[in-house]
C-alpha cells in the first residue's frame, strides 16, 4: 500500500467572520479513498462533519459528495452543502458566476443556488426535501430530564416534540426562553435522539433574529453543533406549520445557532407554501475560508 496526499480546506460555516459559525473541512478530490479511510479521516480531524468530494455518478448532479461526522456517515447535511460550496468555486471546480451546482449526496441529488458579487461568491441557498411531519414524544417529563431541563420549559409552550425531516429526521423541543435554551444540558445517558431545542422568544435581543436553537446530538459523536443546516428546514416548517410565523415572513426565517458555544451561527430559511401545504424548503448562508492543508493517506 502506498501513501497519497489530499488537499483539504477549512471553512466556517454560517458566518462572515473567522471562528464564528460550524467548522468544515473540505476534501475537493477525494477520488480513491475507501469509506472506511473517510471515516477515520473524519474522526482525526474532529469537526462536526467533514465532506468528500468525488467525480460525479448519476445523471443530474455535477459531483458526488459524502458527509461524515466523526461518528458515522450521514445521507444529507446543511453546513456541509453550503461550506463545500464556497470551497469548490474558491477551488474553480464551480465555475465564477455560475449560479446552479447539484450535489449528489446519500439521499440523492441536492441543488444548490449561488449568489456572487463579481468574482466573489456572496451566499449559497440549498433546497432540501418537503418535510415529512413524525412521531410526537409525548412523555415530556422524559424529553426534559433528558436535556437536563424542568418539564415546565417545555410545557408552558403548548407546542409538541415532535420529529420532522427534510432528509435527516431531528426532535424539535419548543421551548419558552432563550434563557431556557442556554440552560440545556444533556444527559447522554438518556438522550437518544437528535435533540433540536429551540424557542422564539427574543428575550430583549436586538440580533434580528425568529429563533434561537441549540443541537445535541451525542449518538454521532457531536455533543452540541454549532450551526445544523439540515434541522433549520424542518424547523422552518415546524415553525410555518404550528404558526408560529406567518406563511408570508416565512421566506426570510433567521435562526441563530451557537451563542452558547461561543460560534454564532446565522442561518437562512425559506420555506414556500399555499394553503398550509409546504412547497418549497431552502437553507442558506455565507462563509469564510480558514485555511488549508495536506493530508497524507495510505489507503
Amino acid at each position: 500500500m502506498g501513501i497519497s496526499r489530499y488537499r483539504y480546506l477549512h471553512y466556517d460555516v454560517f458566518t462572515d467572520r473567522r471562528f464564528g459559525g460550524n467548522q468544515l473541512a473540505v476534501f475537493p478530490d477525494a477520488a480513491g479513498l475507501r469509506a472506511q479511510t473517510m471515516q477515520q479521516i473524519a474522526g482525526e480531524i474532529g469537526f462536526a462533519e467533514t465532506t468528500f468530494v468525488t467525480a460525479t455518478e448519476r445523471p443530474g448532479t455535477d459531483v458526488r459528495m459524502r458527509i461524515f461526522t466523526p461518528g458515522k456517515e450521514l445521507p444529507m447535511a446543511g453546513h456541509p452543502v453550503i461550506g463545500s460550496t464556497f470551497a469548490l468555486a474558491r477551488t474553480g471546480r464551480i465555475a465564477e458566476g455560475r449560479t446552479d451546482w447539484v450535489f449528489g449526496l446519500n439521499i440523492g441529488p441536492i441543488p444548490v443556488s449561488l449568489e456572487w458579487s463579481g468574482p466573489r461568491l456572496d451566499f449559497a441557498w440549498m433546497t432540501q426535501g418537503t418535510p415529512e411531519f413524525g412521531r410526537t414524544l409525548d412523555d415530556l417529563g422524559k424529553v426534559a430530564a433528558a436535556l437536563g431541563l424542568g418539564e415546565d420549559d417545555i410545557r408552558v409552550t403548548g407546542l409538541p416534540v415532535q420529529q420532522v425531516s427534510c432528509g435527516v429526521p431531528f426532535v424539535f423541543v419548543p421551548l419558552a426562553t432563550r434563557e431556557a435554551v442556554d440552560r440545556a444540558v444533556p444527559d447522554t445517558r438518556l438522550l437518544d435522539f437528535e435533540a433540536y431545542v429551540f424557542t422564539t422568544d427574543r428575550g430583549g435581543a436586538a440580533d434580528g433574529a425568529t429563533t434561537y436553537s441549540r443541537m445535541f446530538a451525542p449518538m454521532f459523536g457531536i455533543a452540541e453543533d454549532p450551526a445544523t443546516g439540515g434541522a433549520s428546514g424542518p424547523l422552518g416548517s415546524y415553525l410555518v406549520r404550528y404558526s408560529l410565523v406567518r406563511p408570508e415572513d416565512a421566506r426570510s426565517i433567521l435562526n441563530l445557532q451557537g451563542v452558547k458555544l461561543g460560534r454564532p451561527s446565522w442561518i437562512h430559511i425559506s420555506i414556500e407554501s399555499s394553503g398550509g401545504a409546504i412547497s418549497r424548503v431552502r437553507v442558506g448562508g455565507t462563509s469564510v475560508f480558514v485555511a488549508e492543508g495536506m493530508m497524507d493517506v495510505e489507503d
